[in-house]
């Protein structure tokens, strides 16, 4: 098999995801909070987490080896006395979502930025982690 071609995706379980991502939106299943994009090269991954109406003050991130954690909470605005809820789809309350990334953290190496209610997390790989060219040398 020639997986990363059309027929064979480089990642097997993809197509899995895919279907099941598929029916959630079908039968409107909630999605995950917050909504999380994740990236890598060679040097690091880079987390972007939608967290609109949070308070950067309500958010906690750690590192432990290979696992970033996000917890926090979006809180509900407080309604005028006598009002009630006309529409309430938005959800409130606590929150955590844990990325196992494809390499160990370097806790030195971790950078966040919030800004606009996206928050950006920078996790760099530990030098000795990090893939080395090995050069050939004549016999």
């Amino acid at each position: 098999m020639l997986y990363g071609t059309a027929l064979y995706p480089a990642d097997p379980f993809a197509l899995m995801r895919r279907l099941s991502e598929d029916l959630d939106r079908a039968i409107g299943a909630p999605r995950p909070f917050p909504a999380l994009n994740v990236w890598q090269n060679d040097e690091a991954a880079a987390i972007t987490a939608e967290l609109p109406g949070v308070d950067p003050a309500d958010i906690d991130i750690q590192v432990k080896e290979n696992v970033l954690t996000l917890s926090g909470e979006r809180k509900a605005p407080e309604l005028p006395e006598g009002a009630a809820w006309h529409r309430r789809e938005r959800a409130f309350g606590r929150f955590t979502r844990a990325i196992r990334l494809p390499f160990r953290v370097d806790p030195e190496k971790v950078e966040a930025r919030f800004a606009d209610g996206v928050l950006r997390i920078a996790v760099g790989r530990p030098d000795a982690d990090r893939p080395r060219r090995i050069e050939i040398k004549a016999a």
